[in-house]
């Protein structure tokens, strides 16, 4: 869920790109995001024994491939020990947390079920992933904490998620959906259109969560979020944490005429967090423990560091395992090994074209020969004929050295950048063709003379006979 109405919040922020836009990006995915995602749209009974959400997400991570993508995939590890409370609510725990005995509301995290029906499937969605070279980090806790470090820290360009809490863990740039096919998208917000914009920083936006609520706290009781993004700019970004953290949400209650003071609501279930009720003087010790409680998880998150050896693995390159792949495609969908390489192998291609583009680009600014490591022959053979793909100038090429693919169809202006050398070939080899005389126009051309003059022979002979 993230916190409740943030994406309302955000809405003046959103922006769309063309799937083009991800191309040559470093992201990191929350994985359980994009599964949950997946596998809502495809609930039925035939959709899950299919394994449909598994296609989707094999499709989603060619399409990624093919732009030259490097991908890191991040799972959720253990809950949060001030989640617990909200994750039994929600999930009922009984299907995805082990019970090891501890009481809720303790700062201890708890293990996952990991025989569960979803946790299941995130193994599966890391086997099909890790065929295609894609290896996914374990979080320690929360997935969109280690994606947001991973951001702040440069790792990555951007994040996926739909987990709005991600901006509160440090995220600076965040995509929220993803759409292939015609007309293919991404929806973007970025942290520095929400400062310049709605005046919020990452300060802000964890007061936020106080107010309205989130997977950590239930927030205020009628309190829109219209105000409470009212109330938290008035006091100012570099302040807000520290008055809440020493004062509360006095700040956010609404003065009534009765004279009757409503005591603060703290939530009978145990292990929960108070609900803090309007004109309720949430400033009690324990209250503003609670509060503190708050602020660390979001701003000290368990996560793996970015100079660990954890990390430095998942951000490590891997090549695709064709036959491992087919033997996973043919286990998950049944299909032929044919059509998975109709499906991977053009997408591994443009990548290989497109990795190329970038080592010719840097070595033409900097003038230097390419290192020994990177390919000295460009992947492209030769181009076959031009093609136009929705609507999109393209290339017919074949390929050098890539098993299981002889040609399939890349975009003209990425040839372009690669190699412009073999479009002046097939724009030369063009002209030849057309300066060749055919040989059908030449008897053509030939005979046509030979005819009229016969007849005029014929046409002489008649004179004279007469």
């Amino acid at each position: 869920m993230g916190v409740k109405y943030l994406w309302d919040v955000l809405e003046p922020c959103k922006k769309t790109f063309p799937l083009d836009h991800l191309q040559n990006k470093r992201v990191c995915v929350d994985l359980s995001c994009w599964m949950v995602e997946l596998h809502k749209v495809n609930k039925s009974y035939c959709a899950t024994k299919e394994k449909v959400y598994l296609r989707g997400l094999f499709h989603r991570l060619r399409a990624l491939i093919a732009l030259n993508c490097s991908i890191i995939l991040v799972s959720d590890g253990a809950i949060p020990g001030i989640k617990v409370p909200t994750y039994r609510r929600r999930l009922k725990a009984r299907f995805e947390v082990a019970d090891d005995g501890v009481e809720p509301g303790k700062e201890t995290s708890l293990k996952r079920n990991m025989g569960s029906e979803f946790s299941c499937i995130i193994k599966e969605a890391k086997v099909i992933a890790s065929t295609l070279g894609i290896l996914c980090l374990d979080g320690i806790e929360e997935a969109e904490a280690q994606c947001a470090l991973l951001n702040s820290e440069s790792l990555c360009d951007a994040c996926f998620s739909s987990d709005s809490d991600i901006f509160l863990f440090g995220a600076k740039t965040v995509y929220r959906e993803i759409c292939l096919g015609d007309g293919g998208y991404v929806v973007c917000y970025d942290m520095d259109d929400i400062k310049k914009k709605l005046g919020l920083g990452q300060n802000s936006l964890i007061a936020l969560a106080l107010l309205l609520g989130s997977d950590y706290s239930q927030g205020v009781r009628g309190l829109r979020q219209e105000r409470a993004c009212e109330l938290v700019k008035s006091i100012g970004e570099n302040v807000i944490l520290q008055k809440v953290a020493s004062e509360g949400l006095a700040f956010a209650e609404k003065p009534k005429k009765s004279k009757k003071q409503v005591k603060p609501s703290v939530c009978s279930k145990k292990g929960t967090l108070p609900l803090v009720v309007m004109n309720g003087k949430n400033s009690e010790p324990e209250g503003l423990e609670q509060i503190k409680q708050v602020i660390d998880a979001f701003m000290n998150p368990k996560c793996h560091q970015a100079d660990s050896n954890t990390v430095s693995r998942a951000l490590a390159e891997f090549s695709f395992q064709r036959t491992k792949l087919q033997e996973i495609c043919h286990q998950f969908f049944e299909w032929p090994p044919e059509k998975k390489d109709e499906y991977i192998l053009p997408k591994v291609a443009e990548r290989n074209l497109r990795r190329f583009a970038i080592l010719q680009s840097k070595t033409t600014e900097v003038e230097v020969n390419l290192p020994l490591h990177k390919p000295e022959k460009c992947p492209v053979s030769e181009i076959i004929k031009t093609r136009k793909v929705q609507g999109r100038e393209c290339f017919e090429v074949s390929w050098n050295d890539l098993e299981g693919l002889e040609t399939s169809i890349v975009p003209a202006d990425l040839v372009e950048r690669a190699c412009p050398e073999k479009i002046i070939e097939f724009k030369e080899k063009l002209a030849a063709k057309k300066k060749k005389p055919k040989p059908k126009q030449k008897q053509k051309e030939s005979s046509s003379p030979t005819k009229s003059s016969s007849l005029a022979e014929l046409r002489h002979c008649i004179r004279i006979m007469l």
